[in-house]
C-alpha cells in the first residue's frame, strides 16, 4: 500500500477535490446546516458559518499528511460543492478503508454518490493498494444502504447500538464492504468470444 493523499479524481459529471477557505459558504449552504442532511449522522447541522470555517480549517491543515483523503462533491454544473465522501476510518495493517459521505438535500436521487464513490474506490484499489473498503449506516436510514449495494459492497452485517447518532441515541449500523478482489472482478474487461 502507498497513500496518495488527497488527490483530485473526475468523472462525468462530477470533479472530487480538495477543499479550500473559499468553499466554506456553499459547504455550508448546500449540506452543513441542514438537519434533514444531518439526521442520520454523527453531527449535528452547523448552526453557523463559523462551525463550517472550523471544520474546513481542519481538514485544509490534515490535506499535508499522505493518509488524509477528504474529499469535495463539485458537480460541473453547479461549480461549487455539493457534498463531500472521505476516508473515514483507515486500517493499515489489514489494507482496508472506512468511507463516509455527506450530500445536498438537492441532489439526492440523481446517482450522484454512488458516482463519487466509484471514483474513490477505483482509486483506493488500484492507486492506494486498499485491500477491502468498508462503510456503514444508522439501520433506519436505508438509503444509505443503497448507494453502498450500487457500488457492490454485500452487506456484512448488523452490531446492535453500535453508534451514537447526533442526537446522543444508541442506533444499530448496518455493515457493508467490497474486497479488492471483487471489485476487480465486477470491473474486468470482457473478453471477445
Amino acid at each position: 500500500m502507498e497513500h496518495k493523499g488527497t488527490v483530485t479524481l473526475e468523472t462525468k459529471r462530477l470533479i472530487l477535490r480538495r477543499f479550500t477557505e473559499n468553499d466554506a459558504k456553499a459547504m455550508y449552504r448546500n449540506w452543513a446546516n441542514d438537519p434533514v442532511v444531518t439526521e442520520y449522522l454523527t453531527w449535528q447541522a452547523h448552526k453557523t458559518i463559523l462551525s463550517t470555517k472550523a471544520v474546513l480549517a481542519d481538514w485544509i491543515q490534515n490535506y499535508a499528511r499522505p493518509d488524509f483523503y477528504q474529499w469535495a462533491i463539485v458537480h460541473r454544473l453547479v461549480h461549487e460543492p455539493i457534498g463531500t465522501i472521505s476516508v473515514v476510518r483507515r486500517r493499515d495493517d489489514i489494507l482496508s478503508a472506512e468511507l463516509g459521505w455527506c450530500l445536498g438535500r438537492l441532489w439526492w436521487g440523481k446517482g450522484i454518490m454512488p458516482e463519487a464513490g466509484e471514483a474513490v474506490m477505483q482509486f483506493l484499489f488500484g492507486a492506494v493498494g486498499m485491500n477491502r473498503i468498508t462503510a456503514c449506516h444508522d439501520i433506519a436510514n436505508p438509503k444509505s444502504g443503497r448507494v453502498m449495494q450500487k457500488l457492490g459492497m454485500k452487506q456484512d452485517g448488523v452490531l446492535r447500538a453500535n453508534a451514537q447518532n447526533n442526537r446522543g441515541e444508541l442506533v444499530d449500523m448496518v455493515y457493508y464492504s467490497i474486497l479488492a478482489e471483487d471489485y476487480k472482478q465486477a470491473h474486468a474487461p470482457l473478453s471477445a468470444t
